[in-house]
């Protein structure tokens, strides 16, 4: 799916661990932040200065919570058993990719990074869709990718 009228289609973004895109997903939050510090003094006039200060980033996925794929094969994407065996459990960094890693064209936008898994969480409501939730924290510098292809 393309853009259309410069809108996007939030199906064509992903997040990527370790290079696979996360089964299932249904949502997916990519976070951005730029915190202040204070330079506030007496000369400030009662009113708050800031400069520049650290800068972070982290993303969430929400997915369907399975364990083979329908037809009993097993799943080539990115579970949550794999999150949990390969980067929870041995507290491993990797490589994360926000956006679409398959499309290529003019605007086409990725975000990468390194990141830990600092939670994952399974929903299972009665008769219905079980979900979970994965957070990752990026570590370093999150990088923008801007596709010129025509």
């Amino acid at each position: 799916m393309a853009a259309q009228d410069g809108q996007l289609n939030g199906t064509e973004l992903g997040v990527y661990v370790g290079g696979v895109l996360v089964a299932y997903s249904t949502n997916a939050t990519l976070n951005i932040n730029h915190s202040t510090r204070s330079t506030s003094s007496k000369e400030s006039g009662g009113f708050a200065e800031n400069m520049e200060g650290m800068r972070d980033w982290d993303v969430s996925v929400d997915s369907l919570y399975a364990w083979l794929q329908p037809d009993g094969t097993a799943i080539s994407n990115t579970t949550l058993s794999d999150i949990f065996t390969g980067y929870i459990a041995t507290r491993a960094e990797f490589a994360l990719t926000f956006g679409n890693t398959s499309t290529t064209g003019i605007g086409y936008t990725k975000y990468t990074g390194n990141a830990w898994c600092t939670s994952a969480s399974i929903t299972a409501p009665l008769e219905d869709t079980a979900t979970f939730t994965a957070t990752f924290q990026g570590t370093g510098a999150l990088t923008q990718t801007i596709d010129t292809t025509p």
